[in-house]
C-alpha cells in the first residue's frame, strides 16, 4: 500500500513539475541549460531528504551514481518535449512509460505476454492515436516535441527498471540512492554544458526553482516507492501523472495549452492502459 501511495504522490508532483516548466521554457535558452537549472534545486531537495534521514555512509552508492548517467538525456528530451509540444501533451506521452517498461521486461526478463498486457497496450495505443489526431492545438505546437517526449519516456522506463533492479540487493537508503543518482546526473549534464559551451543562463534559475523543487520531491517519492514495490505496481501509478499534467495545464495554462476533449480522452485511455498492464503483470 505504501508503494501505491508514494507512486501516486510522485505522479502528482511530476505532473505539477511538467506544468511548472512551461513558463521558464518560454524564456528561451538551451534545453541542456534548462535541465541543469531544474536539477540544481532538485539536488537541494533530495540532499535535504537524505540529511533528514541521517545517513552518512556512502558505501554501495556507486551503481546509483552510474544510473544517474541516464538522467541528463531523460530531462533534456523531456524539456524539449514540453517546449515544443506543451506540458499537457508531453504528460500524455510520458504516461505510456508502463508500456515501455513492460516491453523491456518481456525482452530482457523473459516475462510472459498475457491478455491483460496486450489489452493495456491497445488502450495506450488508442490513447496515442487520439493525441495524434486531435484538431485543437496551440499555435506553438511542433510535432518534433512528441518525438522528444517519446524518447524521454523510453529513457524514464529504462531508469525505472534499473532503479528497481538495484534496489533489490542494496543496503543504501532510498534517499541516499536518489541523491547519488541526482549527483551523477548533475555532474554529467554540467560537464556536457561546459564542453558544448552552452550558456548557463544563471539569471533564469529563479524561474526554474518551483519545477526543480517539485521534481526533487517526486524523485524522493519515486525511489521510496520502488524500494517498497515492483515496477509493475509503481510504474502504472506514476503514469497517472498524465491526468495531473492535463488537468493542471487546463486549469493554469488554459490559453497556452488549449486542452480539448480528445486530449483528455487520450490521457484517460493511456492511464487506464497503464493500470491494466500493472494489474496483469
Amino acid at each position: 500500500m505504501d508503494a501505491v501511495l508514494l507512486g501516486a504522490a510522485a505522479a502528482f508532483l511530476f505532473g505539477a513539475m511538467t506544468v511548472a516548466l512551461r513558463p521558464p521554457l518560454r524564456l528561451g535558452g538551451a534545453a541542456e541549460s534548462g535541465a541543469l537549472l531544474t536539477i540544481v534545486p532538485a539536488l537541494g531537495v533530495v540532499g535535504l531528504a537524505a540529511a533528514l534521514r541521517g545517513v552518512a555512509a556512502v558505501d554501495g552508492t556507486w551503481p546509483f551514481l552510474l544510473a544517474g548517467l541516464l538522467w541528463p538525456g531523460c530531462m533534456t528530451l523531456f524539456l524539449l518535449g514540453v517546449r515544443h509540444a506543451g506540458a499537457s501533451r508531453t504528460s500524455v506521452v510520458a504516461g505510456t512509460a508502463p508500456l515501455f517498461s513492460t516491453v523491456i521486461a518481456l525482452v530482457f526478463l523473459d516475462e510472459t505476454l498475457v491478455a491483460g498486457l496486450a489489452a493495456g497496450a491497445v488502450l495506450i495505443v488508442v490513447g496515442g492515436v487520439l493525441l495524434v489526431g486531435e484538431r485543437t492545438r496551440p499555435e506553438s505546437f511542433l510535432w518534433i516535441g512528441l518525438v522528444f517526449a517519446l524518447g524521454a519516456t523510453l529513457a524514464f522506463a529504462t531508469r525505472d527498471n534499473l532503479v528497481r533492479w538495484l534496489s533489490l540487493d542494496t543496503d543504501v537508503s532510498p534517499e541516499l540512492a536518489a541523491l547519488a543518482t541526482v549527483v551523477g546526473g548533475t555532474a554529467t549534464i554540467l560537464a556536457w554544458v561546459i564542453v558544448a559551451r552552452r550558456p548557463l543562463g544563471v539569471h533564469r534559475l529563479p524561474a526554474f526553482v518551483p519545477a526543480g523543487v517539485l521534481f526533487g520531491l517526486s524523485y524522493v517519492c519515486v525511489f521510496e516507492a520502488y524500494y517498497r514495490g515492483p515496477v509493475t505496481v509503481v510504474s502504472p501509478m506514476i503514469a497517472t501523472e498524465s491526468l495531473w499534467g492535463v488537468g493542471l495545464a487546463a486549469l493554469l495554462l488554459r490559453r497556452q495549452e488549449r486542452v480539448g476533449p480528445r486530449l483528455v480522452a487520450g490521457a484517460v485511455l493511456v492511464v487506464a492502459g497503464g493500470v491494466l498492464i500493472g494489474l496483469s503483470r
